[in-house]
């Protein structure tokens, strides 16, 4: 099983993954998560829900190169990223990243970049369900903006 990227359709729990970052290398002294969550609004409509559609294989690959950038641009003893994939709901879990460090700084600034990285790159297709019928979602400009902060340009534009 991969460690440090999982693409999946059942849910995570916190606790357990961050249990298994700390339990890997008794240096860490920060651990940074971020979770995100299905909204129930977009756009000003009302979501019923979301389904997430990747190419297996390609996705976790993709990922993968991302967490390498990572570790080579943070002081970071180890990356967790779990993607959900298939159909959710409002305030379901859909995303983790959890990173692991001596310190927070590095913690913090690379869990910050594996997301603005996942927003804007990471090969997922969305479609929300809405009042008026589905609709895929579009790549949002700030978060194009947020990737360029790192040195990186969005193959959004």
């Amino acid at each position: 099983m991969n460690t440090r990227v999982s693409i999946q359709t059942q849910d995570f729990d916190l606790s357990t993954e961050v249990a298994r970052l700390r339990e890997q290398d008794k240096r860490v002294g920060a651990v940074c998560t971020f979770i995100g969550t299905v909204r129930d609004r977009n756009d000003g409509q009302s979501i019923s829900t979301m389904e997430l559609e990747h190419y297996p294989g390609m996705t976790e690959k993709s990922i993968e190169a991302m967490v390498d950038e990572a570790f080579k641009r943070f002081d970071i003893y180890a990356a967790r990223v779990i993607h959900r994939v298939g159909l959710l709901q409002p305030l379901d879990q859909i995303v983790l990243v959890a990173v692991t460090s001596a310190h927070r700084g590095e913690s913090f600034q690379a869990c910050e970049f594996l997301m603005d990285y996942l927003k804007t790159q990471a090969p997922f297709w969305k479609k929300e369900q809405t009042p008026e019928g589905a609709r895929w979602v579009d790549a949002r400009v700030s978060d194009d903006a947020a990737l360029t902060k790192w040195g990186i340009r969005s193959q959004n534009a």
